[in-house]
């Protein structure tokens, strides 16, 4: 068994990011084969573990304890399917040194004694707790397993130290410090590993990607009159399913007068000639994420769609020219209007509308970049950062609106688009 996450096969290497920058980021087939090198999952864990273990060691904390499921992923890579991401059922402990704890749902655990050899077997525990609150704290699960961590902790050695936890529920903290463990915040701790990606990372983030393209190709050929936002996320749920997504999270799909202002949803409401419309779509391919909007106009735009989608296209590639390491995320929101400029009384009623977030096996990761948010509290651009960035501009009809948004890997010596879809002008679906 390869036992490739134990903690005596970690080394310094394993921090490596193994960058490959060449001309062009490749975007790979999506099954393994012997005549090429693609992705590396043996260390694309190691990296995620050495990554965590090293974003512990410069915190106050001396474990983590993690109910994010994205968290747990990246430190044990394990997932039991979608529909675990709201239920709080599964769990992982990550004590100094020691090899990932992971308590599991039911026969899940044992699952992972077969087959996730990178784990240790006894470390493969059946557990649950809360379950949002639907098995009632008063039944005793929150204080067997806190008691059982607590136990853990201490035998680690780390009883002195803060816990790092990024999310739980109320009755899960309060069992935790009946234990006298320190609760401090540990998402910070783990946006703080997962803010850089490796070259696997990058490779599944292009990899997502690419499906998008060819998603938004065939929303081109199918806007028409007669078709409805709900039949256009149906065909893009279908599309996107068959290439092998192992999430569709949402597709917003926004037409016409309800363009502006944006609503962040879809209806089945039917595209007229001359609607603008415009989609987001939020999937992802082995747990990495897209954010990647585009605009189109059916059969026909006036000139006061166009004027919209041209300064939304203007922004947004005054930000992606400021990309490069070294650069902070305030001087990157500066290029982007005011809130009062588009239509808005201040940042926070803009929020995410001039925007920019990493992207990773969550949707928002590090960096955020926003006027509201990034003038006052700015982060540096790093090498290996991937994220988007968005922009929205209203149209002066009062109704339509132009969205735009493109993923970007931050390479050396500046950054490289992985959302390729053509957006340099307003694509026109079906033109009369």
């Amino acid at each position: 068994m390869s036992r490739a996450l134990m903690p005596n096969m970690l080394t310094p290497q394993d921090l490596e990011p193994n960058w490959e920058w060449r001309d062009k980021l490749p975007a790979w087939g999506h099954m393994s084969v012997d005549f090429e090198r693609r992705i590396d999952h043996d260390r694309l864990r190691r990296y995620r573990l050495a990554r965590t273990r090293q974003a512990l060691q410069n915190s106050p904390a001396g474990t983590l304890l993690l109910f994010d499921v994205n968290n747990i992923r990246y430190v044990s890579a394990t997932k039991i399917g979608e529909w675990e991401r709201d239920k709080m059922c599964r769990f992982c402990l990550l004590t100094g040194d020691d090899s990932p704890y992971v308590w599991d749902f039911g026969s899940a655990a044992e699952h992972h004694k077969r087959y996730s050899d990178w784990l240790e077997p006894e470390h493969c525990l059946a557990g649950v707790v809360g379950m949002r609150g639907t098995i009632p704290p008063e039944f005793g699960l929150m204080k067997k397993y806190a008691k059982q961590i607590a136990g853990l902790i201490r035998d680690a050695g780390m009883g002195n130290m803060p816990v790092g936890v990024d999310y739980a529920e109320t009755a899960m903290f309060h069992a935790l410090q009946e234990e006298g463990l320190n609760v401090i915040d540990g998402q910070q701790i783990m946006l703080a590993a997962r803010e850089i990606k490796n070259w696997d990372e990058i490779q599944l983030l292009t990899q997502a990607a690419s499906m998008v393209d060819g998603v938004y190709h065939m929303i081109y050929e199918e806007l028409k009159p007669g078709v409805r936002e709900n039949d256009i996320v149906a065909l893009s749920n279908k599309m996107l399913y068959e290439m092998g997504s192992d999430d569709v999270e949402a597709i917003n799909a926004i037409s016409g007068e309800r363009c502006n202002p944006h609503p962040h949803n879809f209806t089945d409401r039917l595209f007229r000639p001359g609607d603008q419309a415009f989609f987001d779509i939020l999937q992802s391919y082995q747990g990495y994420r897209t954010c990647y909007y585009r605009t189109f106009n059916i059969g026909r735009a006036t000139p006061a769609q166009n004027d919209a989608y041209v300064k939304a296209r203007e922004w947004i590639d005054a930000s992606i020219s400021m990309i490069k390491p070294g650069v902070s995320t305030d001087k990157v929101a500066e290029v982007w209007p005011k809130a009062e400029e588009f239509g808005f009384p201040n940042e926070d009623a803009a929020f995410g509308l001039q925007f920019g977030h990493g992207l990773g096996l969550a949707l928002h990761e590090r960096p955020i970049i926003s006027r509201a948010v990034s003038l006052d509290h700015p982060m540096e651009i790093q090498t290996g950062m991937v994220f988007a960035l968005e922009t929205y501009c209203p149209a002066a009809d009062g109704y339509s609106a132009a969205r735009i948004e493109e993923e970007v890997v931050v390479t050396e010596t500046g950054c490289e688009v992985i959302s390729l879809f053509p957006a340099e002008d307003l694509p026109i679906a079906n033109r009369y």
